[in-house]
């Protein structure tokens, strides 16, 4: 797929797959919607920016893979999905309706979508098992997969970090959605991850931290984690749950609730202003 490389414009993309999240909650009546908006940004890099994939050719050979291990927010991938041309846009308000090719998490019935993801923990093992795989066949081929601060504090994904660092996989990115809230409400009351960087790092993955809602710096960072050699990358990227949404913004009540109709249009209004601004 032909990169977008001017920054207006992913940011501009990144809105509209935001507005088509609140569009499609509305209609499912149910869904994760705070980190699908807090997402959006780095979804957005790496489907128009980033990632090496043709929409039209979901199985090419040389494509790059991404898992979303944080699953249930699935809503923006399927959004970016929908905008980078791998199915109609019109999809999107069939999402957790029966017969759908669009679960409340993510399904091979969808194209472009790697492998089925719900279970916490277990995607990213998955992807990490997908790199070694590509080492082993001498591929060139990229992998990233992004997994929540809350399914971190699993035991799961600590083991396959471990493996990843061990066997040098630096065909793989890890992006960490880090918005220090789950359904339970901040992680470090749940389950404290921090010092996040530093447990990282010890786990010996090369670490780069950012500001997951600013376009230039997850570009940058995504870019750069590519040319890393012999570790894993680990893309902490701080961002902000229900971005783009004021009222939603930093509130874990958003977690795993859908708009009503009159929030939808609220929300929809607020983000199409953003969009003329």
């Amino acid at each position: 797929m032909e990169k977008v490389c001017n920054l207006g414009k992913l940011e501009k993309t990144a809105n509209l797959i935001r507005q088509d999240i609140v569009k499609m909650l509305v209609e499912a009546g149910s869904g994760h919607t705070g980190g699908s908006l807090g997402t959006a940004d780095i979804m957005t890099a790496l489907y128009f920016n980033v990632l090496k994939h043709d929409p039209k050719k979901p199985a090419w050979k040389d494509r790059d893979y991404f898992v979303l291990s944080n699953g249930h927010i699935a809503p923006v991938l399927f959004a970016t999905l929908a905008r980078a041309g791998y199915f109609p846009s019109k999809e999107l308000m069939t999402l957790r309706k029966l017969g759908t090719i669009l679960q409340g998490h993510p399904n091979t019935y969808c194209p472009g979508v790697e492998l089925p993801t719900g279970s916490l923990g277990q995607g990213v093992s998955n992807a990490v098992g997908l790199a070694k795989g590509l080492k082993i066949q001498d591929k060139d081929n990229y992998v990233f997969c992004m997994v929540g601060d809350g399914e971190i504090e699993e035991g799961l994904a600590w083991e396959a970090f471990m493996f990843a660092a061990h066997f040098e996989l630096d065909n793989l990115t890890v992006i960490c959605d880090r918005n220090f809230l789950q359904i339970d409400g901040d992680t470090e009351d749940v389950m404290a991850l921090e010092p996040l960087a530093d447990k990282m790092k010890a786990f010996g993955f090369h670490v780069i931290e950012i500001d997951g809602n600013n376009m230039h710096e997850v570009v940058e960072a995504l870019e750069r984690s590519r040319k890393i050699h012999s570790k894993p990358t680990f893309v902490l990227a701080n961002t902000v749950m229900g971005k783009g949404v004021c009222d939603w913004e930093n509130d874990a009540a958003w977690h795993g609730i859908a708009p009503d109709q009159e929030q939808g249009k609220k929300a929809l209004k607020e983000l199409m202003g953003r969009e003329r601004s």
